[in-house]
């Protein structure tokens, strides 16, 4: 009886319990519900993101270009090294060489073909799809440029297809996927749908998008005059009749604000203030050229003779006193040239302007007005479209002369027209001037900057005479792959090696051809 008693004891309390339990539920999936944080993202968010993420996450990122790129074209320099060196030692820095490869895979790659996989069957969001191939083509455009042979068709697709070791695609074939992609994308954006408000670059507006596409179009196919000028003329005629930039106002820009800032500005403006300088080469065109753009570039704090003398009053962009780092030597050495080139000390070299082209909240810029010109520029040279070169050529000096105006420093139309009058294009320099103004055009983008100073070996610049360089050629060709690429992808990492060439910064990528 008591066992009776017991069980039903039990099972009262049990029934209770659970009653008690069901009763309780009610509502508590409501209150479980965070309404303020999303659990899914629109595909047009995530485009944004991916396009935030190509300029980089944070300030370190930006060592990548700060310490190579910009030192291989002698821009600008630092004098340290351990974790700065670089270009400007032109040696291995593991630290450094994978920065590009670890943000566009991680973010870029990964937040682009997510964008891709929700919006290739939805009717609705057509521009959205053919937005992210040509953001997609962009984005690989600088991860082959870096490296030479990527994962690319097999890339990202680790959450929807499960490759987790892809294999890498060859720059030639990149490059003829880029070309279609960028073709096909820029055609198929529409004017029937509603715009994409939310759109970061051009608020929807589906003809700059156009523009955009085939501005790409444009530079990849240059990208391609000494391994297949054939293939190369093709697409430079698909990207003028299908309409590139006509104006500084269809640059592609990335935006920022005294919160969202310039990468490249705050690390310049906070570690690294004292530690990076215009290097020699470039101050010394821009002076010689008596070139507008030189105090809107520079500043110098005349007399320094350490960090903490590098203060506004001694600031200076006059372009008369104006001295930029000589290439080739270490934070030690660098004394050496300091009584020839009267400076005091190395804190005494010219260095990049942080009031105007890095302020924090200076744009940077993906492609441009004056970019796509003097490439027509070099186009016209070739015959591969109609106008002369010269045209192109003057129009994209100008072009960038005005663009100095998005930091705040307007030049007057009266130093535009001397500084043109005084550089018009002469037929038998024609490469050269055209690239070179490219170059300068070009500052502050450091990987394009680079990838067609060696696609056109223009401006001619002199080897870094570093004694303790590890290249064995002229300059930086590529970056070597990620160390972490030979624990999680050894197989198909080493198939890339034999198809290029050596791991090594001297390998050219496949449109680097050396003639």
């Amino acid at each position: 009886m008591k066992i009776m008693k017991a069980t039903i004891k039990y099972a009262f309390t049990l029934l209770l319990s659970v009653s008690f339990l069901t009763g309780c539920d009610d509502g508590l999936t409501e209150i479980n519900t965070n309404k303020v944080d999303p659990t899914s993202l629109a595909p047009s968010m995530v485009l944004n993101k991916a396009i935030i993420n190509t300029n980089y996450l944070d300030g370190f990122g930006t060592l990548g270009m700060l310490c190579y790129n910009f030192g291989i074209v002698q821009q600008i320099i630092t004098p340290y090294g351990s974790s700065l060196s670089g270009g400007n030692y032109d040696q291995v820095n593991s630290g450094n060489t994978p920065l590009v490869w670890q943000n566009m895979y991680r973010n870029v790659v990964k937040q682009l073909v997510s964008v891709l996989d929700q919006t290739k069957s939805d009717p609705l969001q057509v521009n959205t799809y053919q937005a992210a191939r040509i953001w997609k083509a962009y984005a690989y455009m600088l991860l082959t440029d870096t490296y030479g042979d990527v994962p690319y068709s097999e890339a990202g697709q680790g959450y929807t297809t499960e490759i987790i070791v892809p294999k890498y695609d060859a720059q030639q074939d990149i490059y003829k996927d880029i070309l279609k992609e960028l073709d096909e994308a820029s055609a198929a954006l529409t004017t029937t749908q509603s715009p994409v408000v939310t759109d970061i670059l051009y608020g929807g507006d589906v003809a700059k998008w156009k523009k955009l596409g085939y501005s790409f179009m444009l530079r990849a196919a240059m990208r391609l005059t000494k391994v297949d000028p054939a293939m190369a003329e093709t697409y430079v005629k698909k990207a003028v009749t299908g309409g590139v930039f006509q104006s500084n106002a269809d640059n592609s820009i990335l935006r920022h604000t005294s919160t969202f800032n310039n990468y490249i500005a705050n690390h310049l403006q906070a570690r690294e203030k004292t530690n990076f300088y215009l290097a020699a080469p470039f101050v010394d065109y821009l002076k010689a050229n008596s070139d507008p753009r030189l105090p809107i570039f520079a500043v110098r704090y005349v007399g320094a003779k350490g960090g903490q003398e590098q203060v506004s009053g001694r600031a200076s962009s006059d372009p008369a006193v104006q001295v930029g780092m000589p290439m080739g030597y270490n934070d030690v050495s660098i004394s050496s040239t300091f009584a020839a080139n009267n400076v005091v000390s190395l804190w005494d070299y010219t260095q990049v302007n942080l009031n105007t082209v890095l302020k924090l909240d200076a744009p940077e810029f993906h492609v441009t007005y004056a970019q796509t010109l003097l490439l027509l520029a070099e186009a016209a040279t070739k015959g591969w479209v109609t106008g002369t070169a010269a045209d192109y050529y003057a129009r994209g000096i100008r072009a960038n002369l005005e663009q100095m105006a998005s930091y705040g420093s307007t030049i007057p139309e009266a130093s535009i027209k001397a500084y043109l009058d005084a550089h018009p294009l002469d037929a038998t320099k024609a490469l050269d001037q055209i690239n070179t103004q490219y170059w300068v055009a070009s500052f502050l983008d450091g990987n394009e900057s680079w990838a067609n100073f060696r696609r056109s070996g223009f401006p001619a610049l002199k080897k870094n005479p570093y004694p303790g360089s590890e290249v064995k050629g002229d300059f930086i060709r590529r970056l070597p792959y990620p160390d972490s690429e030979i624990v999680v992808n050894s197989g198909k990492l080493n198939e890339a090696i034999t198809r290029q060439g050596p791991n090594t910064l001297d390998t050219r990528v496949w449109w680097d051809k050396k003639l």
